[in-house]
């Protein structure tokens, strides 16, 4: 059950964040800055690529990996296909996962490597793999582990992750909003060198401002009812999220919110990408989550019985409504079916500023969600 009353209580949430992700989600700029920085510091402003890459391969563990391949590849575009190594292992710890190249892979080809432990023996044979076989290689990583030393060496370009002193206190979240800022901003200033995509200096700026605005609108000493995030988390309580997206970079967005409300709060969620996700998800929304589903509520002990799961739409958009768009017809499947419906659409800006705030937004609805659903 969701406590709505700890989400106007800053002390309340503060005590109740023992991972700070509270913090991460505020600092969220300041760690587009940071990373930035070293990036700069590294060198990778000074890079001139003789052209770009055949295929960009993308390496790391959990979910800080996978949503950094997700929106790397979804900036990209079809300038070079981007691709995720999947590791295998018996276990999802550093010592048991093991990362493999295609047998294609070969010197006209990048290897990114994002990991925010390091430490993976796998990721540090993986590198020594991608030298051996021509492979360009630029490693993300904090400072002083073995990977960094690997990739720090001649074998490739090592840029020191963007860290925080908190990050140390408590093992790091895969979704925690720090972690995906700091892996990712190096990697799109080095992509904006190779021409995969734009995101210049001037842009990772714009987009450290927007998730400073973000931060102040959304931040916990902001009342609920003009608070988008806190907003959001209320509504999600006690239903299962259905998101949607539209728009190209909505997606990485949606999927990343997914993955941050069952990882950071143990919220189930599903999603997918208009227009098909009307079809996808119409028997769902006709089933028994359906806010109408619930024949027995009338006879229901409202004291003793848990209230039934019901579904709620969330509309993720990144175009206005002046264009060509699924919207109104997702919002009459909802309304068809008795099942409320939130939209989140950000303000105007660059595709990298606006990407930035649907995931900022969101980021601070999953922590909102997480510490008032907590047990106490």
């Amino acid at each position: 059950m969701l406590d709505e009353s700890l989400l106007d209580s800053p002390e309340g949430l503060a005590e109740a964040d023992h991972r700070a992700l509270l913090r991460g989600a505020a600092e969220a700029g300041a760690r587009v800055r940071t990373a930035a920085r070293h990036a700069a510091e590294a060198g990778v402003g000074n890079l001139k690529p003789d052209g770009r890459p055949r295929a960009v391969l993308i390496a790391g563990p959990g979910a800080a990996a996978t949503q950094t391949a997700d929106l790397l590849g979804t900036l990209a575009g079809a300038g070079s296909p981007v691709t995720r190594l999947a590791p295998t292992g018996v276990a999802p710890a550093a010592g048991a996962l093991r990362w493999e190249l295609p047998g294609w892979a070969g010197s006209v080809d990048l290897l990114l490597i994002a990991t925010p432990d390091g430490t993976e023996p796998g990721l540090s044979l993986l590198s020594e793999q991608a030298y051996r076989r021509g492979l360009t290689v630029v490693a993300v990583a904090p400072s002083g582990t073995p990977l960094a030393e690997e990739a720090g060496g001649n074998h490739g370009l090592f840029v020191p992750m963007a860290t925080a002193p908190y990050d140390h206190d408590e093992p790091l979240a895969a979704s925690a909003p720090g972690v995906l800022w700091a892996l990712l901003t190096p990697l799109l200033a080095l992509l904006d060198r190779t021409g995969l995509l734009s995101a210049p200096p001037e842009a990772l700026e714009k987009v450290a401002d927007r998730l400073d605005s973000v931060a102040e609108r959304c931040g916990p000493a902001v009342a609920t009812y003009s608070n988008a995030a806190k907003t959001l988390a209320a509504e999600l309580a006690d239903s299962l999220p259905v998101v949607w997206t539209e728009g190209v970079s909505a997606g990485p967005a949606g999927r990343r919110f997914a993955a941050a409300l069952a990882e950071l709060s143990g919220t189930p969620a599903v999603v997918a990408e208009l227009p098909e996700a009307l079809a996808a998800h119409s028997a769902l929304l006709a089933g028994p989550l359906a806010a109408g589903a619930d024949p027995d509520d009338f006879f229901r002990d409202r004291v003793e019985e848990a209230p039934a799961l019901h579904a709620r739409v969330v509309l993720l958009r990144d175009r206005p409504l002046g264009g060509l768009t699924a919207a109104p017809a997702a919002r009459e499947l909802a309304l068809t079916h008795d099942t409320p419906i939130s939209e989140l659409e950000p303000e105007e800006g660059g595709e990298l500023e606006t990407l930035a705030e649907l995931i900022a937004v969101t980021d601070f609805a999953a922590v909102y969600l997480a510490l008032a659903s907590a047990p106490r």
